[in-house]
């Protein structure tokens, strides 16, 4: 069984640190951004269903809003195929840093701009639901918060591009 040692004279089994902390990067960048969508989605979702009791022909542009959040699982997800060959076990600490920080980058980026977006798009759908005219203003507001989770996706892709 491979042994690493972490300080002097202490081994633990199971790989080298630099392997870990890149895949607890990872794991963070996944976990963190699927949570913040689903979350995201969930808050949407929940202001669609209250506007409809008022409006029920209004569920098309609802759907539609309620389903910006679950972006930022997507650019977690696709951050994690753009550095996972970079993971060995004979990798450096320095490139092991690199993942961790970008797993911490798109991982909290994605779950609080996802967070943030869907009370964005909550209110908007609440105004929908009141009769106002407010899809398309929404949605252009609602692309702000996106904006921070695309640009921590293209920091990964910066990152991987460094390693």
């Amino acid at each position: 069984m491979p042994y690493i040692l972490l300080t002097a004279g202490t081994a633990i089994p199971g790989g080298n640190a630099a392997y870990i902390i890149a895949w607890i990067g990872i794991f963070l960048m996944v976990a963190l951004s699927g949570i913040g969508s689903a979350w995201g989605t969930v808050i949407g979702g929940s202001a669609t269903i209250a506007a409809m009791k008022k409006r029920d022909d209004i569920f098309a542009n609802c759907m539609i809003l309620s389903a910006l959040p679950g972006t930022q699982g997507l650019y977690g997800f696709g951050a994690f195929f753009i550095l996972k060959d970079f993971i060995t076990p004979d990798m450096t600490m320095i490139t092991a840093a690199a993942i961790f920080g970008a797993g911490l980058i798109s991982g909290f980026t994605n779950l609080i701009s996802a967070y943030w977006q869907s009370r964005i798009v909550a209110n908007g759908i609440e105004s929908i639901g009141n009769g106002n005219n407010v899809f398309s203003n929404t949605l252009i507001l609602a692309v702000y918060p996106e904006l921070y989770a695309i640009i921590a996706f293209a920091a990964c892709f910066l990152i991987s591009g460094a390693l």
